[in-house]
């Protein structure tokens, strides 16, 4: 079998202690947020996306060993297992391969060639294909066939008997690995997608209008044209299927399986191949091709959905402010919610402003009075309906206002999701739904990675055909993401929600909702020790959790830091060396430069971990995301209607796809930036040029009001 181990540090590049030492962590429990951080030494400072590849690798390799096992028992008790197959299947890296090795192997229904079986003519399978030899002798097939003609065995013919031996052939030839990996290759590599919308949809009529006559070759297909297709056949609108040059595939078997010139026994093996081929390997290898492309869509998909999750989970925050939040209306009115600096809810008011002028001018007066009553500095406003016009009518308002709060638009993808959600009945139980909404927004621009945590990262928006893809593989990956980010930034201890330390390392949903209950009976943390009082926290839970989360104004100043507790000692040690009082230690950034580490070393504290030390006493509790920007939307552009081709204006990317970048403008309905619009030069991955979240000048290209579709430029306009 595999040594797992050194076959992962030699794929993944890396020294086999680096592998051995990761391998025990995880084992032990582990995080890999903790392990990146904390055990740089244990580890030779592996990072988050190696720990993460080697994890995934371990445990792909760890099942292949498994299924191993039980193919290789299956076998043996068949009494069919050689020594050659027992290497080959040993030496496998692959599922796929690993199940063509086992293919002639496993239990099958009743086929064709059982059935032969059952006649008897196994035997004259055998004949014949001792007949295909190099310089076999000529001998009569219909001759050899008649000796198994039998009532009883329901043989009623020589030609019965040969259709039955070449039944079993046929079988035999499906299932050779070796064949079938060939010709799954060629499909790959030589096959052509080729695909046909129905005839009950006529032209114009169904969203996959350019794959009516579509064709691209297997190896060249984007992912999100493969994930269209397969959307398209689910939804019955479409079929698809791999063309290819059949002759070439027939060829080959014949090649690899024909060995006698004897016209005979050459004729009776081409047809039998060709049965074999179209009865037992064509539709087969194709699915299997189509499931191969699929999966790797699906792959490329989810790793685009993290890329765009983890821009927007770690979007710069405007800050804890008090803030005024507005979810938008036309006929219901515009929820105007009263956030604090620390994002509690404070009072609630519908307004009407796009009404009668009396009602207008009534919301304008309610709006003036909540700036002014609670010295808000910011001004949440959804981009939903409604909200161009809900801006422009806080841009009057702010006309007579001396002290300005800060005006955004807020992406408002999913706050209607949070707001009828458990999570936010439990935490508003006596407000509207549409109140839990406007605070959605409103704590989005505060702290987007704090309130984004509650929302399924699928709902967020900025997926693409993420309900097509693997579910399984997709929650994985976007928990991952999360779990990543949450940790990157850190969490303050005492206004933390339940759904924000659920995601810290160690922490489970059970202990997460045990520390806000233990908060709101005890009051907030005042040290991080204090978390080995919260039930089922245990030593364990704390070592994983304690250097990922905050305390503002505590007794100990290193519990608004990123250092780890188990390395308080150290920093103690630096501050008394320098003559500095502990609680001044975060204050003496240039005395740190001039630290000399290696005094410091110790066998489990080495120089990485002193290094991030350092780095975090120099910028004590900082956070590590950009700084705030916003967009500002064109005056009067609120309405497709109102869009020309050629106008420049400001906009802030909204989802990022392979094939390029959609961009909301103020007009509810986003445009695309093409990958071929973005740059004036060649762009192979729209990642390398724009984030969700960017702010970006793009100019219009193309408007079709019909369809709701805007075409954007971003290389006419200089950024």
């Amino acid at each position: 079998m595999l040594n797992i181990p050194q076959l992962l540090a030699t794929e993944i590049n890396l020294k086999s202690h680096q592998v051995q030492n990761a391998l025990e962590l995880l084992a032990e429990g582990a995080t890999i947020p903790f392990i990146a951080r904390y055990r740089k030494e244990r580890t030779d400072e592996m990072n988050e996306v190696q720990l993460r590849e080697l994890s995934e690798r371990y445990t792909y390799l760890t099942e292949l060993e498994e299924r191993k096992s039980v193919i290789l028992s299956a076998i043996a008790q068949q009494g069919k297992l050689t020594d050659e197959l027992k290497a080959k299947i040993s030496s496998c890296l692959q599922k796929t391969e690993l199940e063509d090795l086992y293919l002639p192997y496993r239990p099958k229904r009743r086929t064709r060639a059982t059935i032969a079986r059952e006649k008897g003519l196994e035997p004259l399978a055998e004949f014949i294909k001792s007949l295909n030899v190099k310089n076999a002798a000529i001998a009569s097939l219909e001759s050899e066939a008649t000796k198994y003609i039998s009532e009883t065995q329901g043989v009623k013919t020589a030609e019965e008997a040969l259709k039955g031996a070449a039944d079993i052939l046929a079988e035999e030839v499906a299932e050779k690995a070796e064949l079938r990996a060939y010709i799954r290759d060629y499909l790959l590599e030589e096959g052509v997608f080729v695909s046909r919308i129905k005839d009950d949809y006529p032209e114009g009529t169904t969203k996959f209008e350019m794959y009516r006559n579509y064709q691209i070759r297997v190896k060249n297909i984007a992912p999100h044209n493969m994930l269209a297709l397969c959307r398209g056949e689910t939804e019955k609108i479409l079929s698809f299927e791999i063309a290819f040059d059949e002759d070439t595939v027939l060829y080959y078997l014949e090649s690899k399986e024909i060995k006698t010139k004897v016209r005979t026994i050459r004729d009776f093996y081409q047809a039998m191949l060709k049965d074999a081929f179209n009865r037992l390997m064509k539709i087969s290898l194709m699915g299997e091709v189509i499931s191969d492309k699929k999966v790797y869509a699906d792959i490329e998909s989810i790793k685009t959905f993290e890329t765009n999750l983890r821009e927007l989970l770690l979007s710069a925050p405007a800050g804890m402010k008090p803030t005024l939040a507005i979810d938008p209306g036309f006929r219901t009115g515009c929820k105007v919610a009263v956030l604090d600096q620390t994002g509690q809810f404070l009072e609630y008011q519908a307004v009407f402003p796009h009404q009668a002028a009396e009602q207008r001018l009534k919301a304008a007066q309610t709006v003036k009075n909540l700036i002014e009553k609670y010295k808000i500095e910011l001004i949440a406003i959804g981009n939903g309906t409604a909200s161009r016009e809900t801006e422009e009518f806080v841009t009057q308002v702010l006309q007579n206002i001396e002290r300005k709060p800060v005006k955004v638009m807020v992406n408002e993808s999913g706050a209607s999701i949070y707001s009828a959600s458990t999570v936010a009945l439990q935490e508003f139980p006596d407000l509207d739904i549409t109140v839990r909404g406007a605070i959605s927004i409103g704590r989005r621009l505060q702290d987007p990675l704090a309130e984004l945590v509650k929302i399924d990262p699928k709902s967020i928006g900025v997926g693409q055909y993420q309900h097509d893809v693997d579910q399984k593989l997709l929650k994985k990956k976007l928990d991952d993401t999360v779990e990543s980010c949450v940790n990157y930034v850190g969490v303050d201890l005492n206004t933390a929600s339940k759904e924000l330390l659920t995601s810290v390392s160690g922490i489970t949903a059970t202990v997460a909702n045990n520390i806000v209950t233990y908060r709101n009976q005890n009051g907030a943390f005042k040290n991080r020790r204090q978390l080995l009082k919260v039930p089922k926290l245990g030593p364990k839970a704390f070592e994983q959790a304690a250097g990922f989360l905050r305390i503002r104004g505590g007794d100990n100043p290193l519990d608004n830091t990123a250092v780890h507790p188990e390395s308080y000692s150290v920093v103690e040690a630096i501050a008394s060396d320098l003559n500095v009082p502990l609680n001044q230690v975060t204050q003496i950034a240039e005395k740190l430069k001039k630290t000399n580490l290696k005094k410091y070393v110790t066998d489990t504290v080495g120089e990485p971990t002193l290094r991030d030390i350092l780095s975090e006493l120099e910028k004590p509790g900082r956070d590590p995301r950009a700084e705030f920007k916003y967009a500002t939307f064109r005056e009067g552009i609120k309405e497709i209607r109102d869009l020309n081709v050629g106008m420049e204006l400001e906009g802030i990317v909204t989802n990022v796809a392979n094939f390029g970048a959609f961009v909301d403008i103020g007009v509810h309905q986003d445009g695309l930036v093409h990958i071929s619009q973005l740059a004036d030069r060649f762009v192979d991955d729209p990642n390398k040029v724009v984030k969700v979240g960017q702010v970006v000048k793009v100019q219009v290209l193309e408007i079709n009001e019909k369809l709701k579709r805007i075409s954007l430029s971003m290389k006419a306009v200089k950024q």
